[in-house]
């Protein structure tokens, strides 16, 4: 695992978003390796390349002749466990030869089993290296709050830890596998296009409710032609608005990406699915798909059921795409006063997120006049 085999296009079907910060954190570690100043943190779901990365630094400084120690987290836990069976190091020497190697690795942290021997000899180390700013290099799949405070707090140093989030999905899985597929149901909407989409131009309806359809349009497709943000469609059922979502979906598969439309309930059916036995992918796997896929279209919010549980999986979601600011789309018959205040509060900052209220009544099954052809947008090059 070098710099010259690590892939920085990752594979095919990445988001813009993905790509860039691939490149980015291939920077980033290349510049680390190169100064081996304070620390490197990279973070991301599994299989997203961090690992390779940390390994290419590693490997980049050895061959330098810097010491280094590059462990697994659990690994080097186990390694200090082993010391009190006897051997040629004792306990304490092991332990200082991990706080001060010139360059420390800590692979996967997050991943150990947090005894609280564990998570207090993990403190120490991380500590000791943090007092005398000794070169550490990070990987993690976790948020910062979901690390041990004392950890995460000294993680979030500035001035000492540069701190890179990978976005693209696990590399050893392809992109058009069935665990994919089986969780997204674009394929069923194919025909809800922009081109197929009615603006009830020849319906009597208020000015004032078809302009908010029109609006809802053309946000949708400005949105389908640069994917940034959020973007929350609002209205009561047949208003057009999940037609809008799934247009955006098929623009993007067009053009070579690989979104996630998904009606929340069922979102939800899926994650509790991955709990069984039977199940041939993991819960964090499947988590971690929809999490950080490039597009998430997430349809029909407010309709499921609103357990506890089911709330929490919701905001933990939401909460990683807000702050990584990954393309998402939301449609909702609620108001925003029926919406989790958690999530609400991330709908209502208008930096990430935009918000289209539709207020024309549902679509008629009957009697509707004829679908009025809207030619599609194109795709810029």
């Amino acid at each position: 695992m070098t710099f010259e085999t690590f892939k920085v296009q990752g594979r095919l079907g990445l988001g813009d978003q993905q790509a860039r910060s691939l490149q980015f954190a291939y920077q980033q570690a290349q510049q680390y390796a190169r100064t081996l100043q304070g620390w490197l943190l990279l973070m991301g779901p599994y299989g997203c390349g961090k690992t390779h990365l940390a390994a290419a630094v590693a490997n980049a400084v050895v061959e330098m002749g810097v010491e280094v120690i590059f462990l697994t987290v659990p690994d080097l836990l186990d390694w200090l466990r082993a010391s009190f069976s006897g051997g040629d190091e004792t306990f304490e020497q092991r332990l200082n030869e991990i706080r001060n190697v010139r360059l420390l690795v800590l692979d996967d942290l997050g991943t150990q089993n947090a005894t609280p021997w564990a998570e207090e000899k993990l403190y120490q180390i991380i500590n000791h290296r943090y007092i005398h700013r000794l070169a550490t290099v990070i990987t993690t799949n976790l948020l910062l709050e979901e690390i041990d405070g004392r950890i995460s707090s000294r993680l979030q140093d500035v001035d000492l830890v540069t701190r890179v989030h990978i976005y693209a999905p696990d590399y050893r899985s392809p992109v058009s596998d069935e665990t994919r597929t089986s969780i997204s149901t674009l394929s069923l909407l194919a025909d809800q296009t922009f081109g197929t989409f009615n603006l009830r131009e020849h319906e009597k309806l208020p000015s004032e409710d078809r302009a908010t359809l029109q609006k809802a349009f053309d946000a949708a497709v400005a949105f389908a032609e640069n994917p940034r943000g959020w973007l929350v469609f609002m209205g009561s059922y047949g208003c057009g608005k999940t037609h809008l979502a799934a247009a955006i979906g098929n623009f993007r598969k067009a053009a070579g990406e690989e979104p996630i439309f998904v009606v929340v309930p069922d979102l939800l059916d899926h994650l509790r699915a991955a709990f069984s036995p039977s199940s041939t992918i993991s819960y964090d796997r499947r988590f971690e798909e929809v999490r950080s896929a490039s597009l998430l279209i997430l349809d029909d919010l407010g309709t499921q059921s609103a357990t506890p549980w089911a709330r929490e999986k919701l905001y933990q979601l939401l909460n990683f795409r807000y702050n990584a600011k990954l393309p998402t789309v939301i449609t909702t018959a609620q108001t925003l006063d029926e919406i989790d205040p958690r999530i609400r509060s991330r709908m209502m900052d208008k930096r990430v997120c935009s918000i289209y209220a539709i207020t024309v009544p549902a679509y008629v099954s009957r009697g509707e006049p004829p679908v009025k052809r809207r030619s599609a947008p194109r795709r810029s090059t």
